[in-house]
């Protein structure tokens, strides 16, 4: 009897700490950040994305003398940069330089964009590190995404930029194209694409004109810019579930520019900043949970954001060249 009551409170004793131990504390959502100073002198980036060794890749779209000095640089977390590849095309557009896109990074590969081009590179940088000589962009393979895409006809007159990108539903690859206002879909077995997604209007004659993409394991999450006259209170978080269809999650923002998900999966958007007669005012640009609080602010046209923590963030500002950690 004695064995009996033994082995019974044993039991009940290892359940008791299998409870304690499956029992996981949840993150809570932010409610206000604090910033730290990360790294600065960027030429105009524009995305960001890190790597399973806490590296910060970050994509900058250069001078915009339609030159060739769009860059895509590797920073260790303490700060330290080095350059992976240079030579993607750098212009300038309505005010603004452009060309490189967005980029993500899985599985030792890092995926870019350049949507003046309507390119998609695939880079092994597995084995890159930190003061490695540059790689050649002729030898990192890549594909035309801008022909298929114009072949569509999605838009009058027909348009394609390429923007943003993330893995979705089934581990495809799915990427925002400002310029057609559509989600494009890659297959992850041949490359094959697909229109996976046609964004609406957000009013007659005013274009959708989404600028991030992040997938939260049912559903893509997508933020809109909208076009000119870039009106406050015209841009919205989309959402668009695994058949394609498109829905509103939340209305009321402004020029959203980029998108990430908090550690409970939650929208988290920056606002690139409130538009006037001189461009996007100085400071006007702001941190956003998906319900429109503000979280961070004065900020002068922040391009991305992503967590890189439960707890920490890093927050991309193109006219200041800078990214700041973020944290609560």
């Amino acid at each position: 009897m004695k064995k009996l009551v033994l082995l019974v409170n044993v039991i009940i004793a290892s359940m008791f700490i299998q409870a304690c131990t499956d029992h996981v504390e949840p993150v809570a959502e932010p409610e206000t950040f604090t910033s730290q100073p990360f790294v600065s002198e960027l030429k105009y980036p524009i995305g960001l994305t890190v790597d399973d060794h806490s590296n910060v890749w970050v994509t900058e779209a250069g001078t915009g003398n339609n030159g060739t000095d769009g860059t895509v640089s590797m920073i260790t977390s303490a700060g330290v940069k080095t350059t992976f590849v240079t030579g993607l095309q750098s212009l300038m557009r309505e005010g603004s330089i452009e060309g490189i896109g967005h980029l993500i990074y899985k599985d030792g590969t890092l995926y870019f964009l350049h949507g003046s081009n309507g390119m998609l590179y695939t880079a092994d940088v597995s084995s890159f590190k930190s003061g490695d000589p540059a790689v050649k962009l002729a030898d990192i393979p890549s594909q035309d995404l801008a022909t298929f895409v114009k072949g569509e006809n999605l838009t009058n007159p027909i348009n394609s930029n390429t923007y943003d990108l993330t893995f979705g539903p089934d581990g495809h690859l799915y990427f925002v194209d400002s310029g057609s206002n559509a989600v494009i879909k890659r297959d992850k077995n041949n490359g094959k694409l697909s229109v996976f997604a046609k964004l609406p209007n957000v009013a007659p004659g005013v274009e959708a004109v989404p600028t991030g993409i992040v997938y939260d394991g049912s559903k893509l999450f997508i933020s809109t810019l909208t076009g000119f006259p870039f009106a406050p209170g015209s841009a919205s978080i989309l959402q668009v579930d695994d058949k394609g269809a498109v829905d509103v999650y939340q209305s009321g923002f402004t020029t959203l520019t980029g998108i990430t998900l908090s550690a409970n999966n939650k929208p988290i958007v920056i606002q690139h900043g409130e538009f006037g007669a001189k461009g996007f005012a100085k400071g006007s640009g702001l941190v956003l949970d998906g319900e429109g609080n503000t979280l961070f602010g004065n900020i002068t046209r922040p391009t991305d954001i992503m967590r890189a923590g439960d707890k920490m963030y890093y927050l991309l500002s193109y006219e200041d060249g800078t990214i700041v950690k973020l944290s609560y």
